[in-house]
């Protein structure tokens, strides 16, 4: 038997009606093993898709098709997602009507913000929280896809599929921008002439492209530059998920 192809694909993710939104769209991008570009970027809204794909097999070859790759079927695809792909525990008992007993700062509120969110805040990273930062549309858009395509949490941070065909994780792409490994990494990457300005020096209306560029590096990086990121310490929880950043993002 064949063994699987695997692609390594990152999403930047738009509102559920983002094609009213011409600043921010969903963004795809993803890179083979041997990090060349495969197929070619790709920015739209993926309702429809999303809508209208029966399983994470039939997901992976209408992804693919909008990046302009036909798929054979043996492709496994790692994918990294930038927006949060859980909430926060705290916040579900809230709404069972269990609440904390004392709140402090914001970055500290466990309504706000996850465990991860809160680790990071600890080490110079501001992620954003789906509660305060007008980004539900999107986290509920990330969450949709695994709910219906990858349910399964493999380990913490990390979801995959029924059939294994699809893993996905939660990337941040903007601590990678100042990441000297990552700079470094984007060198690597195999790019035609006419995606290298795009890619590289986005436009405002680019950017999408190029943090899901940073997201496919990211998932690249899980399975071939482990020593890169950073990962979940054993007493994460789990339902919680992770955000996957590089390790030298960060300040301590």
């Amino acid at each position: 038997m064949t063994s699987p192809k695997t692609l390594y694909m990152g999403w930047d993710v738009g509102g559920w009606n983002c094609d009213n939104n011409p600043a921010s769209r969903d963004a795809l991008v993803v890179l083979d093993r041997s990090l060349n570009l495969v197929g070619i970027p790709w920015r739209g809204n993926l309702r429809t898709t999303l809508n209208e794909a029966h399983d994470s097999r039939d997901l992976i070859h209408r992804l693919l098709a909008l990046c302009q790759h036909q798929a054979s079927g043996n492709e496994r695809v790692v994918m990294a997602i930038d927006t949060p792909l859980a909430l926060p525990q705290a916040l579900l008992a809230l709404a069972r009507g269990e609440a904390v007993s004392a709140l402090g700062r914001s970055q500290e509120n466990p309504y706000l913000y996850r465990e991860t969110e809160r680790w990071l805040f600890q080490r110079g990273v501001t992620p954003l929280s789906p509660i305060k930062d007008m980004i539900g549309s999107q986290a509920t858009k990330g969450m949709h896809l695994l709910a219906r395509f990858a349910l399964h949490i493999a380990t913490c941070g990390q979801w995959q599929s029924a059939d294994g065909s699809l893993s996905a994780v939660e990337g941040y792409p903007s601590p990678a921008k100042r990441s000297a490994v990552f700079t470094a990494l984007r060198q690597r990457v195999s790019l035609p002439a006419e995606h290298t300005a795009m890619l590289q020096q986005p436009t405002p209306k680019q950017q999408d492209i190029q943090d899901a560029w940073l997201c496919a590096l990211l998932a690249w990086s899980l399975e071939h530059a482990k020593e890169s990121i950073s990962w979940p310490p054993a007493a994460m929880p789990a339902a919680e998920g992770w955000i996957f950043v590089p390790r030298d993002a960060l300040t301590q």
